[in-house]
């Protein structure tokens, strides 16, 4: 059996093992602290609450009392964003101290300009709301969509996480939508541009990157990836960020169940891509592709017919 002092020798060594950790998991030394996941994902329901009163939040609302809830709820958003946001910008600025007041000043400016933009992106929502009543035929009401569909959960993580990451906030932005990927299965790179009227129905497994450019009255079901090919390598091999490598989906395109469409190829308004293709190549505007079409010309491609 092992004995106590032995135990403390081998614990003093891991620890010690441990705290001498370098590479690409070792923190730069500093004395601010991170984002709070915790905090982040408050303030997504919070704004939730805002976007949709009397959903989410206090139910109780009465008419007189929006303008209150929605004034009280904000104000303690702002607060508490600007300081995630000043968090997240610190974790990437170089300027040595516990404070930097270049970070304070863009945390803040970054703040107020995302407030200006939620009456934008509840109109965008509506719009959302709408399209999943109308294309969801089990749906009682627009109301039952808000309240249940994880779609709607997703994509409104992602629009508000989109304006943040317009707007060059670091980190957050990936947190909210992440946030909802955990809990709906479905991931949206907060990168991704998406027009309004826009639909996932069922949900899991669908994974939008981060250059996908989709148009207005997409629909997606469960299961459909919009990802990128390969990752493009400079001299030394390391990858190249900031180019498009993922889809153009143009509008009114409806993608069925468990479809993958991969590089930075178009497809055209109107078109129906079936369940289960895999696609590599552009469509025409109002195409038709069934899994069997998909296989066979990918299979000539590749015989190079």
């Amino acid at each position: 059996m092992t004995q106590p002092s032995n135990k403390r020798s081998v614990l003093s060594a891991v620890v010690n093992e441990l705290a001498q950790a370098n590479g690409v998991l070792a923190r730069r030394p500093n004395t601010r602290p991170m984002p709070s996941r915790d905090t982040i994902v408050e303030i997504v329901e919070a704004l939730r609450s805002v976007l949709f009163p009397g959903y989410f939040g206090d139910s109780e609302l009465e008419a007189d009392s929006v303008r209150y809830h929605l004034g009280n709820v904000l104000d303690e958003v702002r607060r508490k964003l600007r300081e995630q946001i000043k968090r997240g910008l610190c974790f990437d600025c170089m300027t040595p101290g516990p404070t930097c007041d270049q970070c304070d000043a863009r945390a803040e400016e970054i703040t107020e300009f995302f407030l200006t933009r939620l009456p934008d992106v509840r109109r965008l929502l509506a719009t959302d709301v709408q399209a999943a009543y109308e294309g969801d035929p089990a749906a009682k009401s627009p109301n039952e969509t808000i309240y249940c569909y994880p779609g709607i959960l997703a994509i409104t993580n992602y629009r508000l996480a989109h304006e943040l990451y317009a707007l060059e906030a670091p980190l957050i932005p990936r947190i909210m939508t992440e946030a909802a990927h955990s809990i709906t299965g479905i991931d949206i790179h907060p990168g991704a541009t998406i027009g309004e009227s826009f639909f996932i129905d069922h949900g899991t497994g669908v994974v939008i990157g981060e250059t996908a450019r989709l148009g207005k009255r997409v629909r997606l079901y469960q299961g459909v990836t919009l990802g990128a090919k390969s990752f493009p390598l400079d001299e030394h091999g390391n990858p190249i960020k900031g180019i498009d490598r993922h889809p153009k989906v143009e509008d009114d395109v409806i993608i069925y169940s468990g479809a993958t469409i991969l590089g930075p190829v178009t497809i055209g308004h109107g078109s129906i891509v079936g369940g289960n293709v895999w696609l590599t190549q552009s469509l025409p505007p109002d195409s038709r592709i069934t899994q069997a079409q998909s296989v066979r010309e990918d299979f000539n491609q590749g015989a190079g017919i």
